[in-house]
């Protein structure tokens, strides 16, 4: 039988209840109507369920998108820092690096909740977690309870791993460089879209990708694509892309947030594009400093001060005033924003947050506070290794996470399969305007 996930109306449906009421709209009369068709065969039930996804769009709060460029043109000046050339390559392999070594170290525990991942490292006395994953003498009724990831299984454990494997959260980050090489800096959200179908087999993109390419190929534009019965459009699929954009505007938090808002428009709105334009404005942030809560401040100044997405950063930003403690902080993370999906923008972004404001700058302690927080560990993992790559470089990457990576990186990207780290660093610096280099 073939498995194709996310896409079944039936599903979609459901998830377009959950978001509705996450943007303050009643769909309970929709509901009643859906759970009318309970008795009705599956073809005229999924029938039914895209025309309630048709029928819902009035009741939506957020797709109407502000007028982004605006508002980051007037968040902040652009800067140019002129870097030294050599300091700037050194930088950005920490980047490519730390964003590979925190998504191999969460790989494993993927989807398995917070208290799962703490039951598996006490088992083996290894909480808190500071090395990567291994299934070695993690008892058998542990592993009943919290399976690994099946499929990070077999390459992401300390026994197995040869390389970085093959992973989402890094073949945006290819994807988005090969935009650049392809169409320049002043590239599209059309062009995105054509390298999305040119290189991506559609079964490696998940959630709001995976509807998003399916709507390209009803022949929808962006930034329809995003919006078409798509109840994921607010989850953290844009989010993870958004490296690249930081990382080519060194100490430039707009320019990064911009890049980042005509990639996200293809798949996301609102708090969903807001999350990758808070994350590429760190990733630009942390260049020039090695303060995180300058960090941190850099993104929340390009989310809109409204949104939901700044209300949980918000949130997250002042924790550390609360409590010293990180398993409090992440209670009282859990608590108020533990009713998203596992994968959805905001409770991810609040995670990220913390982690990198009670990491102190440490790359160690911030990627495993990432993972240690449960949600989506490996693209959290990710991101803040990226950010506090760039902001230290290699040096301040212990090599037991370093290593491991063999500077190789596997991908399901054509033209992308076995790339080296370093390189892949050099054709990012290739894409860094003269304007930011001394």
């Amino acid at each position: 039988m073939v498995r194709i996930t996310w896409l079944k109306p039936e599903d979609r449906i459901e998830h377009e209840f959950r978001q509705l009421r996450e943007e303050g709209a009643d769909p309970s009369e929709l509901e009643a109507q859906w759970r009318a068709s309970e008795g009705e065969d599956l073809d005229r039930r999924r029938a039914r369920a895209l025309e309630l996804l048709d029928v819902a769009v009035p009741l939506r709060r957020n797709d109407d998108d502000l007028d982004v460029l605006a508002f980051v043109r007037g968040a902040a000046a652009s800067a140019s820092a002129g870097f030294d050339r050599d300091e700037l390559a050194q930088k950005l392999e920490a980047g490519w690096i730390g964003r590979s070594a925190g998504c191999l170290l969460g790989k494993p525990v993927e989807k398995i909740p917070r208290e799962g991942i703490r039951e598996i490292l006490q088992s083996i006395d290894e909480w808190p977690l500071r090395r990567y994953f291994t299934a070695h003498g993690v008892p058998d009724e542990v592993t009943s309870r919290y399976p690994w990831n099946r499929a990070s299984l077999p390459t992401s454990m300390r026994e197995n791993i040869e390389c970085m494997p093959e992973d989402d959260d890094l073949n945006y980050s290819m994807l988005n460089l090969h935009v650049l090489e392809t169409h320049g800096a002043d590239f599209t959200t059309d062009d995105v879209a054509t390298v999305w179908l040119q290189m991506m087999p559609v079964l490696t993109v998940f959630t709001a990708e995976r509807v998003t390419y399916e709507n390209l190929l009803h022949y929808l534009l962006p930034p329809e694509t995003a919006l078409h019965r798509n109840p994921y459009r607010e989850w953290i699929g844009a989010q993870i892309r958004a490296d690249v954009w930081g990382w080519v505007s060194p100490g430039d938090p707009a320019r990064a947030a911009e890049l980042a808002w005509r990639d996200a428009r293809l798949s996301h709105s609102a708090n969903g594009i807001y999350g990758e334009m808070f994350v590429a404005a760190m990733v630009a942030k942390a260049f020039t400093t090695d303060d995180v809560a300058a960090v941190v401040a850099a993104g929340l100044q390009m989310v809109p001060e409204d949104s939901r997405l700044a209300e949980a950063v918000r949130f997250a930003r002042d924790l550390p005033d609360r409590t010293s403690d990180w398993e409090e902080a992440l209670d009282l993370l859990h608590a108020r924003y533990g009713h998203y999906h596992w994968v959805h923008t905001i409770n991810n972004a609040a995670l990220v947050t913390a982690a990198l404001l009670f990491g102190e700058g440490d790359f160690e302690r911030t990627i495993c506070h990432a993972v240690m927080g449960g949600w989506d560990t490996d693209c959290n993992g990710a991101t803040v290794g990226s950010i506090i790559g760039v902001m230290h470089g290699p040096g301040a990457i212990p090599e037991r996470w370093s290593a491991p990576l063999r500077n190789r990186v596997r991908t399901s990207l054509k033209g992308f399969d076995d790339s080296r780290l370093d390189e892949l660093a050099q054709r990012t610096l290739a894409q860094v305007p003269e304007r930011y280099l001394s």
